[in-house]
């Protein structure tokens, strides 16, 4: 049995008037930020303290709100001068969302659909913009103090927010949900070796193991997925590097978040609206080898530069260190091997992986699991090359058991008793290892 005549029209009223009032309260909204843009300099509104900020727009907010005949509930006023000062400050409706520390990622696909990473998790959010054009304005702002563009010329950009963050961008025609912004967010502390133990994402012995790596300078590459935490793990690795090198870093966005004094950070530039200026992270990795590098850290290796790299790692240039996308250590060889017959040279295959084989000691594979977690699934050695195929060798892996209850992850990393080719160059220099590493290396 359906309900009454009276009672559908009633809930039509409310809803048409809750509409109207909605209506109303983005008219107020839009209105304070365009008056306050329009009667203030830029740079004054920037200059504001937070106190003055909020005066002038809570007068401003009374001032229209009763132009409109709006009346407003404490709680409503509230809301509407935190999304103004969002607008004038901040980057607008996701504001909230990127001070949020326990969010790690913010998914913007089109005006009215936001979603969020926490814990591992994609979750929906309330959020939204008003249209398609108040989403190109947070865009424009984000990339505008980069000196970068997007338009339907240039329809993607990748750009960082001033805390490092990830910021991708991409607008019609080239994807139909409207224009999308995806931001991964940085912590403002910097994850140290003791949160990757204490989150398990590897364990004490595999830690003290790449401490040791890097400050033998071992050639690494940080391997894994999309969001598998590479980045935060070559953050991690390069966290061991003696503070009296000089370390360059190479990146497309600058997102790296080096504690050491004596760091040069370089970025790749697009070009401009002309087609000129462009700097590509090959450029800039061929300009790091005349600065004099100890280190040399790539961010991500995803083109032609691989060859550079690798020259760069036979040529007396030890100690580098990278990430590469690729499902596990064996699939990281093939991407570096496509990466390098990208440049156009015309190496055959075998000398591609001879110059790989002599280039790389170590793959760190990482991988995000079905429960939100990030674990580090192997630590293997590159041991050369035999009979045309480049020999591996699983210095730790990670062994999953099953699934509890909730839908975590059970499983634990293990040690695989093997001993490596560069047991000897650790053990020599006097660098501290795990007990059970010594014990194990020591009798071979």
């Amino acid at each position: 049995m359906g309900l009454p005549q009276s009672v559908l029209a009633d809930d039509e009223y409310l809803h048409s008037a809750k509409q109207q009032k909605q209506e109303k309260l983005l008219k107020v909204r839009q209105e304070i930020h365009t008056t306050m843009l329009d009667n203030t300099d830029h740079q004054v509104l920037q200059n504001l303290d937070e106190q003055s900020l909020m005066e002038r727009i809570r007068a401003l907010a009374s001032e229209i709100a009763q132009k409109h005949r709006l009346a407003l509930t404490t709680n409503t006023r509230e809301r509407l001068y935190q999304a103004v000062r969002a607008e004038l400050r901040g980057y607008g409706p996701i504001q909230e969302l990127l001070d949020d520390p326990s969010i790690s990622e913010v998914m913007v696909n089109g005006p009215h659909q936001v979603y969020i990473e926490r814990d591992g998790k994609l979750q929906a959010t309330d959020v939204q913009f008003d249209d398609d054009a108040h989403v190109r304005r947070i865009i424009e702002k984000i990339i505008s103090p980069l000196g970068r563009w997007i338009d339907e010329t240039a329809p993607t950009v990748d750009a960082r927010l001033p805390d490092g963050s990830r910021v991708n961008a991409i607008i019609p025609p080239v994807i139909r949900s409207g224009p999308t912004i995806t931001v991964r967010k940085f912590a403002e502390d910097p994850l140290t070796p003791e949160d990757l133990v204490n989150f398990r994402t590897c364990n004490e012995d595999m830690m003290e193991l790449m401490r040791a790596c890097v400050q033998a300078k071992l050639n690494i590459m940080v391997s894994g997925g999309t969001g598998s935490g590479k980045t935060t793990t070559l953050n991690v690795l390069s966290s061991f590097i003696r503070s009296d090198e000089r370390i360059i870093t190479i990146e497309d966005a600058a997102e790296l978040q080096l504690q050491q004094e004596h760091v040069l950070s370089t970025e790749s530039r697009p070009p401009n609206l002309e087609g000129t200026g462009e700097v590509t992270i090959r450029h800039l990795v061929r300009n790091a080898l005349r600065m004099r590098p100890d280190r040399i850290i790539i961010g991500e290796c995803r083109g032609p530069e691989a060859l550079d790299m690798l020259q760069a790692m036979n040529t007396g240039h030890e100690g580098s260190l990278s990430t590469v996308h690729s499902n596990g250590p064996r699939d990281t060889l093939a991407r570096l091997e496509t990466m390098v017959l990208m440049a156009g040279t015309e190496l055959p295959s075998q000398a591609i992986r001879e110059q790989i084989a002599a280039a790389l000691h170590l793959i760190v594979h990482q991988s995000r699991f079905v429960d939100g977690r990030r674990r580090l699934t192997h630590i293997t050695e590159v041991q050369g090359l035999e009979s045309g195929t480049i020999t591996l060798q699983d210095i730790y892996h990670f062994e999953q058991s099953g699934v509890d209850k909730d839908g975590a992850v059970v499983g634990e990393h293990r040690y695989t008793g093997l001993r490596p080719r560069f047991a000897d160059k650790i053990l020599t220099q006097g660098i501290e290892l795990p007990d059970q590493l010594v014990e194990a290396w020591s009798r071979r």
